[in-house]
């Protein structure tokens, strides 16, 4: 799927752009990649855990361009990438084809500044299109901030997951899962 460049207005008065990721970004989205991941310990994995090149990189920026229903949108201010977002298919099985899970990064400089719920609203709009009824996301308990956003999105709680993370710095982080009814059907 690709996604339209929208420039949105951020609460210091800059400027993001929201963008479709290409292959000929991926030095670019790697970098923020490892970034965000070393600045908390709330995403899915560690910098070190890690193991495209840039080649592959480019290769799973390619199949999601050339996707029907997957997204990865790119921020930049500046032109530089500071944080990203995506949606991709739970399963392509008829039981499965409806659900859509949700992921999301961003620079910890640029944290409180819009970007998040920016590139969220862009990535509901996205399943939306992509004719996905609900999109999902698993969040620790303990990132008040982004259980704020993604409350405010629309998304709401149904189900704890206590031991849902072991993190290497601080033991068992519970998983809020979260999700958003798209559709009726």
């Amino acid at each position: 799927m690709i996604y339209s460049k929208k420039i949105v207005e951020l609460k210091d008065g800059r400027e993001c752009v929201l963008r479709s990721g290409t292959a000929d970004d991926a030095g670019s989205v790697l970098d923020i990649f490892i970034k965000t991941h070393e600045q908390t310990d709330f995403l899915l994995t560690y910098p070190d855990e890690n193991t495209f090149t840039v080649e592959q990189e480019r290769d799973f920026l390619q199949k999601i361009a050339e996707s029907d229903n997957e997204i990865y949108i790119l921020a930049e201010v500046g032109g530089i990438a500071v944080g990203s977002a995506g949606v991709e298919s739970v399963g392509d099985k008829c039981k499965l084809r409806h659900r859509a899970s949700f992921g999301i990064s961003i620079d910890k400089a640029y944290w409180g500044l819009g970007i998040g719920m920016a590139l969220t609203k862009a990535c509901i709009e996205c399943a939306g299109s992509a004719g996905y009824s609900q999109i999902e996301l698993d969040v620790v308990a303990e990132n008040k901030a982004a259980l704020s956003l993604y409350r405010k999105a629309g998304f709401v709680e149904y189900g704890r997951n206590p031991r849902g993370f072991r993190s290497r710095l601080n033991g068992w982080q519970e998983l809020v899962l979260m999700r958003l009814e798209l559709t009726d059907e």
